[in-house]
């Protein structure tokens, strides 16, 4: 039997993909950070005769590519296809966002993958397998407010085309996919959009497109053809494309050097003007300090500060999505924002450090 790893598979392009491919008679072993995710999906696809696996972990850990591989060989005893699709995108302009957002970036959506594909490599070879690079639109045409995520996935249509020839003579086919605007968690989860929009695709239509490519070793998957033409004739028409972005994209609010674009301002709220003190606050107490941008913020969305100080435990690790299921129930985008922008701040302050795919360190308790 076939196998195929999948990483960022428990949502989105993902998802799709491992349900496509384990109907169509491939093992899949699932690979994203959302444990509770992987588990349903495994369940799901077991359940209608499907083989899989999976593994929680962090495609930009230094020794994921090992795991990764070591997991896919015991249970499958190969591996045909690798499909990096992992990753997110940090909104905010380029010079705005800090070392840290920027390597982030590069860490997750080109670092991390060749980490993996090198890793990989020899069993792909083996077998006369493939590697799978998911690109983007934004790599030929990138837009305002979408920060180090377009030069990052630019870099990954390089790497996908430079692997191609150099593994070529080696039989391993290497195929790079423009999935276009996809209806999934992505456009929202980075900020830039509020809800899918008709015109997107579906994952699972994406899905298709991508196993269809990997059936038949194909170079490129166009998967919505009309969207990668637009984007072939932006970068053909740089002052068509330049004049279309000023009328189509509204990029965030410049932020001062070496800070990230607050959760409240891509949600197209007005910036959350600093708190006065009240006269509860210690002086010189850091975590309130910490908080003082973002107090106005939490009392709008009535969320408690006895809330953020229980996230504080040093050691532990924060994911935005389980810390605003654990305090709202079914957050909406508001309540998400802010979460997100307490996060940040707390980042800023020194108490949290982010390990990308919105998730923090936590560094040391209030």
């Amino acid at each position: 039997m076939r196998s195929i790893v999948i990483t960022g598979a428990s949502s989105g392009i993902g998802a799709a993909l491992a349900r496509t491919a384990a109907a169509r008679g491939w093992a899949v072993l699932l690979v994203a950070r959302r444990e509770d995710r992987l588990i349903a999906l495994a369940r799901e696809i077991e359940a209608r005769g499907g083989r899989c696996a999976t593994l929680r972990d962090d495609v930009t850990a230094p020794d994921a590519a090992q795991r990764i591989v070591h997991a896919a060989l015991q249970a499958f005893e190969r591996i045909d296809v690798v499909v990096n699709n992992a990753g997110n995108a940090k909104p905010g302009h380029l010079l705005d966002q800090s070392d840290a957002a920027i390597e982030a970036q590069w860490q997750l959506h080109v670092a991390g993958p060749l980490r993996i594909a090198r890793a990989a490599l020899p069993h792909v070879e083996r077998v006369g397998g493939g590697l799978v690079f998911l690109g983007s639109g934004l790599a030929r045409v990138p837009a305002p407010g979408y920060g180090a995520y377009a030069p990052a996935k630019a870099a990954v249509r390089a790497a996908a085309i430079q692997l191609r020839r150099e593994l070529h003579a080696r039989g391993v086919f290497v195929t790079y996919v423009d999935p276009g605007v996809v209806a999934t968690e992505f456009s929202i989860a980075s900020g830039m959009e509020h809800k899918p929009q008709s015109w997107h695709a579906t994952p699972e239509r994406v899905a298709d497109a991508i196993l269809r490519g990997i059936e038949r070793r194909a170079t490129r998957v166009n998967a919505v053809a009309w969207q990668t033409a637009g984007t072939v004739l932006g970068e053909w028409m740089p002052a068509l494309a330049d004049a279309a972005m000023q009328k189509l994209v509204v990029a965030p609010a410049p932020q001062p050097p070496d800070t990230h674009v607050s959760a409240s301002q891509v949600a197209n709220e007005p910036p959350t003007a600093p708190a006065a003190p009240s006269p509860s606050d210690e002086p010189g107490d850091p975590f309130d300090a910490a908080l003082e941008p973002v107090r106005r913020r939490m009392e709008r969305v009535k969320l408690p500060e006895s809330f953020v100080r229980d996230l504080l435990a040093a050691g532990t690790t924060i994911s935005l999505h389980d810390a605003a299921m654990r305090w709202a129930g079914m957050p909406n985008k508001n309540e998400r924002a802010a979460l997100h922008e307490v996060l940040a701040a707390l980042a800023q302050a020194g108490f949290i450090a982010s390990e990308g795919d919105e998730t923090w360190r936590v560094l040391r308790a209030p």
